[in-house]
C-alpha cells in the first residue's frame, strides 16, 4: 500500500488582515508535496508557540514585561515558551505546492498573558513555532481517494517582527488600549466619572492618577 504524502511546512511572511471584523494576523504558509502528490483537500489544525527563551530582552522590555516574568534577577527561572493561540484552515486542492494564509485572531485584552507579552516588546523578532496536525485527503495514483492524518511531528518556525502587533492594533483600535474591569470596580469608577462631571473615561482615570 503506498505511504500517504509526505508534506513539507514553512512560514514565509505576516501580515496584518485589514478585512476581518476584529484584530487578526494572517501568517502566509507554503505547502509542499512529495513528488507532486495531487492534493483534494486538508482540514489544517495549528498550536502556535512563543518561544520566549530564544530572543534577548533590553532592559527597558524587561521592566516593562515585569507582570508576567518578575523582576529581572528572577527570569533564569521564569521565562519560558508557552502556548499563543490555536487556530486553523481549509486548505483547497493542489498538486505539488501551495500557498494560503493562517488567520490568527488576537486579544487586547491585557488580562491575557500573550497581549502582554506583545505589547511589552519593543523592538526585533518574536521567535513562533507552528505545530501542524490534521487530516489529508488525496488522490492514489489510480484516482481514488484517500484520507491520511497530518504527523505530529510537522511544524515550521518564523520570527515574526515585534513591531507587526502593534501595528496590527493601530489599525483597528488606533491610539487605543482595552481594560477589563470587574463589574463593581467599573461601577464605582462610572459613578467618579458622574458625581465629577467627567466627559470621558480619559478625564476620569487622568483625574485619578495624576
Amino acid at each position: 500500500m503506498p505511504a500517504p504524502p509526505d508534506l513539507q511546512f514553512a512560514i514565509h511572511g505576516a501580515g496584518v488582515l485589514k478585512s476581518a471584523a476584529s484584530p487578526h494576523l494572517a501568517f502566509s504558509l507554503g505547502i509542499a508535496a512529495e513528488d507532486s502528490c495531487s492534493i483534494q483537500s486538508i482540514v489544517l489544525s495549528c498550536q502556535i508557540q512563543l518561544d520566549t527563551v530564544s530572543r534577548r530582552y533590553s532592559n527597558e522590555e524587561k521592566t516593562r514585561l515585569v507582570d508576567l516574568y518578575g523582576e529581572k534577577d528572577q527570569w533564569s527561572r521564569t521565562l519560558h515558551s508557552a502556548l499563543w493561540t490555536h487556530t486553523s484552515v481549509l486548505v483547497p486542492g493542489f498538486t505539488g505546492s501551495t500557498q494560503v494564509d493562517i488567520p490568527v485572531p488576537c486579544s487586547f485584552d491585557f488580562n491575557v498573558a500573550a497581549t502582554k507579552y506583545f505589547a511589552g516588546l519593543q523592538e526585533g523578532d518574536i521567535p513562533l513555532s507552528f505545530y501542524f496536525s490534521g487530516s489529508i485527503f488525496y488522490f492514489n495514483d489510480a484516482g481514488a481517494l484517500q484520507a491520511s492524518r497530518v504527523p505530529w511531528e510537522k511544524e515550521a518556525a518564523f520570527r515574526m517582527p515585534a513591531k507587526l502587533w502593534r501595528d496590527m492594533m493601530d489599525v483597528y483600535y488606533p491610539n487605543t488600549a482595552w481594560l477589563c474591569l470587574r463589574r463593581d470596580v467599573f461601577d464605582r469608577l462610572y459613578q467618579y466619572k458622574l458625581s465629577h462631571g467627567h466627559l470621558t473615561f480619559d478625564e476620569t482615570l487622568e483625574d485619578i492618577i495624576r
